[in-house]
This record gives structure tokens, sequence and C-alpha cells, in this order.
């Protein structure tokens, strides 16, 4: 019995231990060695792109960020930014830094199949998520450094693989423990580096108020407080960035808006899918269907057009223009042959799904519909623009940045060229 207990216990020690090591790990900066910006490229202007995960475009005004609205009654704020579809995460963080859509650059939902490897990605899997080779696109870090201006990282998806066999200089890996003061601080110190040393492009990243408005809803006093940490932390980082002496250029982003959803009558899976004919992958907004035999393709369809109610029903074939999401937007061949799209304010869900949601089309839902907000020396000020496409943030920040582009995007610059000083 003693024995036993003495193993147990150098069980858990061992296992605690290597949690531990594991939570050390993740709060530890990686710095790629032996790069240094160019002497073009060490008088480039400094921008740093925040993301607030799931900052709805009325959220500022509505829940009185007080820091947010005056900082960018300095410079430009959108009357929303519309999200690529599907409005969900990883895709639409990875269209802001490559300007592409995501069935363009390939990460098409959070979760997706792709048959050509016979595995499916998922943004909880650290594997897949730090795997360059999942990744298209040029990522504006890895634009930068091709070019010879360092960047660095506070978190964005993406960031964390080797994206064309290139990472940022400075990054870390994703942990949303990482103490909000700790992140500050790093800014701050990447940006009193020597000029030979010290990143031009940093990415920054939030989440406070997507998990709050998964949690409790768009329209909750969480999300509210939620708004008011994102609108503190905004705040201090400026003042951080001021006790530097640089001039540098702020722009505030989300990837998608929250809206409530009904909770009493969730979407079952239909059950004429046949899982033994079929892979499903389900985001709550979308079933992704995908036949493992074309030919079952037209009978499903045509039942599920049949039976539909409370969803619409696609081929992929067939897809509505603007979401730029059908058969011929998909160049690695990751969207399914059907897919199913909820009618707001239904999910689907096996279980209660949670108060706030996101995924529906930011055309139809305004909910759904994004923030942008810049401001700094090369901004003009006190400008007011209309809604826009997030496609078109890469080729800003590229102009801004003095980075030439290298391959084709979706964004243009002629949409916010014109914000520029």
């Amino acid at each position: 019995m003693k024995y036993l207990l003495n193993t147990i216990a150098t069980l858990l020690f061992v296992s605690c231990s290597a949690s531990s090591l594991m939570a050390q790990q993740d709060t530890i900066q990686y710095v790629v060695p032996g790069r240094t910006n160019s002497l073009e490229q060490q008088h480039k202007p400094y921008v740093i792109l925040i993301s607030a995960d799931g900052f709805r475009y009325d959220y500022a005004k509505r829940y009185q960020a007080n820091h947010l609205l005056e900082l960018s009654s300095k410079g430009v704020t959108a009357a929303a930014m519309l999200p690529s579809f599907p409005s969900v995460t990883f895709p639409n963080h990875y269209t802001l830094v490559t300007g592409l859509y995501p069935s363009h650059h390939g990460l098409v939902s959070n979760t997706f199949y792709d048959p050509k490897r016979n595995e499916k990605y998922n943004m909880s899997a650290k594997d897949k998520v730090r795997d360059g080779s999942w990744y298209g696109g040029t990522p504006l870090w890895v634009l930068a450094e091709q070019q010879q201006m360092l960047s660095a990282s506070m978190f964005w998806v993406g960031s964390e693989a080797d994206i064309k066999q290139v990472r940022p200089t400075y990054y870390y890996n994703y942990n949303d423990h990482l103490p909000l003061s700790q992140r500050i601080k790093t800014v701050q110190d990447w940006l009193n580096l020597p000029q030979e040393t010290r990143p031009h492009l940093i990415t920054f990243y939030l989440s406070e108020t997507d998990h709050a408005g998964h949690s409790y809803g768009p329209l909750s006093k969480e999300t509210q407080q939620a708004v008011k940490t994102v609108d503190s932390v905004v705040y201090q980082l400026t003042e951080a960035v001021k006790s530097t002496g640089l001039a540098v250029n702020f722009i505030f982003v989300s990837d998608h808006g929250m809206t409530a959803v009904d909770t009493a009558h969730p979407l079952p899976v239909p059950s004429i899918i046949d899982p033994e004919k079929f892979r499903v992958i389900s985001s709550g907004t979308m079933l992704d269907i995908r036949a493992k035999n074309p030919l079952d393709i037209p009978g499903l369809y045509q039942q599920l057009k049949e039976n539909a109610q409370d969803f619409q029903v696609y081929l992929k074939t067939d897809m509505p223009e603007h979401f730029h999401y059908g058969v011929k937007d998909d160049v690695y061949n990751r969207i399914g042959d059907i897919l199913l799209f909820s009618n707001w304010p239904k999910v689907f869900s096996a279980k209660k799904p949670g108060l706030g949601y996101h995924g529906f089309d930011p055309q139809e839902v305004k909910d759904m519909q994004a923030t942008f907000m810049a401001w700094g020396p090369a901004f003009k000020t006190g400008l007011k623009i209309d809604t826009f496409e997030n496609v078109q943030v890469y080729p800003l920040i590229a102009k801004l940045l003095g980075l030439s582009l290298n391959e084709k995007i979706d964004g243009t610059l002629q949409t916010l060229g014109p914000v520029l000083r």
C-alpha cells in the first residue's frame, strides 16, 4: 500500500510538473535570431494592429468606451466593417492580415476537413494551428520579414505557424492567461529596442468581448464590462507607447460582431443525413456536409430542400455570390458539397446553446458587423467613413509600412487609401 501511495504521489508530481512546465512555456517570448531591419526599413512608420475579438460595430458607443471614442475622434472611424463569410474568428483574423477571403487563404472555418490531406483542422488543435502548411496567402508579418522589416506578435491567428517558413521575429504562443499588464509592457519593451532590432509591425489580440458575448449575450452587463476592459487596455497601451517617444499608428479592429440567439429551440443535425455516407462539421450557424461518394449528393440535397425549416440549403456549386464561398472560390477544396445555414436567430446545436453567437451573413444580420478605428500620424483626423469589407485592411497597412505586395489579393488600396494623409 505504501509503495502504491508513493507511486501515485510520484505520478501526480510528474503530471503537475509537466503541466507547470507547459504553462511556463506558454508565457515564453520566442525570438528568431539573426534578423535586423535594413537601413531603409529603419526609417519606416510603426503600426500596432489591435483586435478585440467579437467587438461589435456598435459596442464603443453603446457601452461608452470613452478612450476608444476619443482616440478615434482624432483619426478615422468606420460606420462598421463587414466580416468575410463565415463571420467566425479564425477565418476573419486571417483575412485581416492577408487581404484574402477565407475561401482563398484556406481557413474556411474554425474547423474544416481537407480531403487532400485527409485531415481535419481545428482551432483548438495546437499541432494544426502551428503548422504553416495549412495557411495560404502572405500574412503581413511574413511580407514585412521578407522585405527585411522586423515584426512582432502579441497573439494573432497564424502567428505561431511557420507560414512560408517565416514567423514574426518576436512572438508568443497563444495564452489567454498571460497578464494584460505583461502584454502591454512587452510591446513597450519592443519599441524601446535599438532601431536595427525594433519591430515596425506589431499585432495585439484581446479575447474579452468574445468570451463575454458568447456566455452572457451581447447586451449583458458582463459584455459591457468586457468592453470597458478593452477600452482601458487600449488606453494603457497608448500611454505605454507614448513613453517611448515614437510616432506610432494604431488600427483597432474586430473579427466579427455578436448577436443574441434562440437558446430554447436549437436546431438538430437533420436525421436524414447518413453519417456512413457523409462527413458533417457543425459550427453553430453552419453545417458543412461532404459526401464520401459524390453520387449521393443530389438525393440528400433534394431531401434537405424539401424538409428545410429554419435553415437554408445550398450546393457548393450554387452559393450566393457575395459569400465568395462557392466552388469557383474554393482554392483548397475545403468547403463541403452541401451547406446548411441557420436562419437567425436559430443555431445548430445538440444541447442548449450559449446566449451569444456569430457566423451569420453580415449583410443580412447587422449584429455580425465589426469595428474599425485608426489614429496616429499617418491618418487624417476627424474622418468618418462608410462600411467596407475587411479584406481592405491588408493593403492599407502594407501601404502605411511602405511594403511591396508580392501576390494578388482581394483587397485594394482604393477603398482605404484616402484615409491616409
